[in-house]
């Protein structure tokens, strides 16, 4: 079950954390993986890793918010049966601390690139006959977190295209998803509270894992595991949904 063979499969932002993990996972089930990254260095590591476990991976540097690019990059890219918008990036701060520079630059990547991959990525999958559009989104988009304004702004944007294109686009036999984590341990997290808070990792580490009730983070695995469930053939009467995925956060938090 849940084999990709034959499936070619775009990945953005599948150089590091979440996104390499699908990236790996989908390579393992045997999908021939593209791997869009801002430069082609940021790929390097998944990329090998792919390669030594026998899995067959192309990396293309692209920025997703420059539509130019992303057109000229799915057009050499060719047929495919996935896409997994997964490039994002994050900001802190509230609606009167978020700048408008960070307003504009979180949203042309997190929303414009999005759509921007969308826009591209569309006419590719019709040439397959079918496919699958998976969209990163976040429990930020469901729930109020603090100091997270533009980010959660982004997040919402993004469930709310994932309805749009799995309707417009479901009798052309192409589904659209998405996947709401909480917090997932990450690289990115590491640095984040390395720089945040220095001298209180340890303590801020174990704070932000009690966040989700289960009592720690997601680990990049398990989000890849859901986004390899419904981007196979077995998810076949799934559209026009999102999935948490967050330890209990939404529910289970008092």
């Amino acid at each position: 079950m849940f084999r990709l063979d034959n499936k070619t499969a775009v990945i953005t932002g599948g150089g590091s954390g979440i996104g390499r993990a699908i990236a790996t996972t989908f390579a393992k089930q045997g999908a021939t993986v593209h791997i869009i990254e801002l430069s082609i260095e940021s790929a390097k590591d998944a990329a090998e890793e792919i390669i030594n476990n026998g899995g067959k991976v192309i990396t293309h540097s692209c920025n997703v918010a420059n539509q130019a690019d992303v057109i000229t990059t799915f057009e050499k890219i060719g047929a495919i049966n996935i896409l997994v918008n997964n490039a994002g990036i994050a900001n802190i701060g509230k609606a009167d601390t978020t700048s408008e520079k960070d307003f504009d630059r979180v949203m042309m990547v997190n929303v414009k690139g999005v759509y921007n991959c969308l826009y591209a990525a569309i006419p590719q999958l019709r040439k397959s006959g079918a496919g699958v559009i998976l969209n990163m989104a976040s429990v930020a988009g469901l729930t109020g977190l603090a100091d997270r304004f533009v980010y959660s702004t982004s997040k919402g944007a993004i469930l709310a295209m994932t309805m749009s294109v799995a309707r417009d686009y479901m009798h052309e036999n192409i589904r659209c998803i998405s996947i709401s984590p909480a917090r997932v341990h990450t690289p990115f997290v590491d640095g984040y509270i390395k720089k945040t808070y220095p001298g209180q990792e340890a303590e801020m580490f174990d704070k932000l894992s009690k966040a989700q009730p289960i009592g720690r983070m997601g680990k990049p695995e398990e989000i890849a595991n859901l986004a390899l469930y419904l981007c196979s053939d077995e998810a076949s009467f799934i559209t026009g949904l999102d999935y948490p995925i967050d330890g209990g956060f939404l529910k289970l938090n008092n």
